[in-house]
């Protein structure tokens, strides 16, 4: 049963981020908040709500895998893309595709963050804003 990654309880959001620092220790044995493949930013000031780009889970047309010149991003069963990092040219043609700005760039590794809906972020949300849905 092939699940996606939903945002849809982010009313409840209060920014702690350990949503993000959980996605970058275990998919990238990496604790800082720009190697995590989900980004929670705030609406606006201090008082303003919080948001979070994830990957959609494209079913149909992924526009990122579509836009990778070297076949790096793998059409994933159930919605959205796998990285094979050994493929990646660095090129950021992804980071440019996709429609919700979802695709993170490691500075580092030369090579995309691409959410692969493992749901780990979902497991340390102390509020539940995150959830798996099975894929349609």
């Amino acid at each position: 049963m092939v699940k996606v990654l939903k945002a849809d309880g982010m009313n409840k959001c209060i920014g702690c981020f350990s949503c993000m620092l959980v996605c970058a220790g275990v998919n990238h044995q990496d604790h800082s908040l720009t190697k995590s493949a989900i980004k929670v930013k705030t609406r606006g000031g201090l008082k303003g709500k919080f948001v979070s780009i994830v990957c959609l889970g494209c079913q149909d047309e992924r526009a990122c895998a579509e836009a990778c010149p070297s076949g790096a991003l793998e059409i994933r069963e159930g919605g959205g893309v796998l990285l094979k990092g050994e493929k990646c040219i660095g090129c950021r043609k992804c980071v440019k595709a996709c429609i919700v700005g979802a695709v993170n760039f490691d500075e580092i590794e030369n090579r995309p963050i691409i959410c692969k809906h493992c749901g780990v972020c979902t497991r340390f949300c102390p509020h539940e804003c995150l959830r798996m849905e099975v894929a349609q």
